[in-house]
């Protein structure tokens, strides 16, 4: 299946998107970093959403980890949201995440992919996963590649979505291994249990509990 996806027709990219980063404006041959591959995970954060999407919280959880392993392998990983920078480097932060986040607001870079949706397409269609379902939100996951020639002409080799995107999901893989798997079969939709990962009640009790431990001990 992998040789079959990089066999698939490359789709000359004619659009020049100008994407808002911490380091300023830039390019999408900008975001390859000097390299000539690139893999962009499209994040469900739109504007004024306050916080970013449970499940793609999920999947950012992955990533920092694996970048200086794809760089090496002539690969650059970013991020891109609808979200205003401001708003994307806020939830950045409170994540504790390092990965490079680009804002797209202000172009139709995730309309053109398929990943946001207009709110006049709210009571129809639309496209999304390779084919017409029916409108879910006005953000939808997902992951782009592209690969840039000696020239620097831009290309889209591939696309996945929805459930496609379970490979990036590392958790998912040791569940795997695990006798109850992912446990998933009686929720009431298969990510039903994912929560950001400051989110999670024992996580909060141990954090509440270490401070309350280093509290004492500062008090002795």
């Amino acid at each position: 299946m992998s040789a079959e996806r990089r066999a698939l027709p490359w789709v000359k990219v004619e659009k020049n998107y100008v994407f808002d980063t911490p380091e300023g404006k830039t390019t999408l041959g900008g975001l390859f970093a000097g390299r000539s591959q690139l893999i962009v995970y499209h994040f469900m954060l739109g504007p004024n959403w306050g916080e970013g999407c449970q499940s793609c919280s999920y999947l950012a959880d992955h990533f920092d980890g694996m970048i200086p392993h794809l760089a090496y392998r002539d690969v650059t990983f970013c991020v891109i949201s609808r979200a205003p920078l401001s708003e994307i480097e806020a939830y950045k932060t409170r994540m504790g995440w390092h990965f490079v986040w680009a804002s797209s607001n202000g172009n139709n870079f995730n309309y053109d992919f398929n990943v946001s949706f207009r709110p006049e397409e709210a009571d129809s269609e639309v496209y999304y996963n390779y084919e017409k379902r029916d409108f879910e939100s006005d953000e939808m996951p997902g992951a782009s590649v592209f690969a840039k020639d000696a020239s620097g002409a831009i290309f889209h080799t591939y696309s996945a979505y929805a459930r496609g995107l379970d490979i990036l999901i590392g958790t998912y893989n040791f569940l795997d291994l695990v006798p109850k798997g992912r446990d998933e079969a009686e929720l009431p939709w298969s990510m039903a249990w994912v929560r950001r990962h400051d989110d999670y009640d024992d996580v909060k009790a141990s954090k509440a509990c270490c401070g309350a431990e280093q509290a004492s001990a500062d008090e002795a």
